[in-house]
């Protein structure tokens, strides 16, 4: 019997050409068609592997999800940025592999990363996502998430509305 590790872990600088290729494919998943081809172009090319090469060494938190050995999946958590919410915490992204997507792992990088926050001493969490992207808001809302704030994204000459979800402690 042959026995699959998953395991969420603190992004190393050596995983940053695993974590770029799961941020191109998706954020292309996610958002093609929903965000105008040129400035999503834009956003993945400055996600190169230095860019997050430098993010693991950073003040921020990137962490990253491992199965048997291949990085699926990575977060990044840290303070809340918007002042008009009480929460303290904030998941800034949370992304998988598409192939990965469905099967419950989304659900477990998020707890995890709600439990390194609570270990951080932040009292709740705040998480925004394009409204027009159905898959982000079910699985939000699916995770007790309450959207309770709105906002807008520019995308060069496109404007899109964001969703601000909230879970309390």
């Amino acid at each position: 019997m042959t026995t699959l590790s998953i395991e969420v872990r603190r992004a190393d600088p050596r995983d940053a050409r695993a974590i770029a290729a799961v941020h191109r494919s998706a954020w292309i998943a996610a958002y093609a068609g929903m965000i105008p081809h040129r400035p999503l172009v834009n956003m993945i090319e400055r996600r190169r592997e230095d860019w997050w090469r430098r993010a693991a060494r950073g003040p921020s938190t990137v962490l990253v999800l491992d199965v048997a050995g291949k990085i699926a999946g990575y977060a990044t958590i840290g303070l809340n940025r918007v002042r008009a919410l009480k929460q303290e915490g904030e998941i800034y992204e949370l992304y998988l592999l598409p192939e990965y997507q469905g099967i419950g792992l989304g659900s477990y990088l998020f707890r995890e990363c709600r439990g390194i926050l609570r270990e951080l001493h932040m009292s709740g969490l705040v998480v925004w996502c394009l409204e027009d992207n159905e898959h982000a808001v079910t699985f939000y809302r699916a995770m007790g998430g309450m959207d309770v704030a709105e906002g807008m994204e520019d995308f060069g000459e496109t404007s899109l509305k964001k969703l601000g979800f909230v879970w309390r402690d």
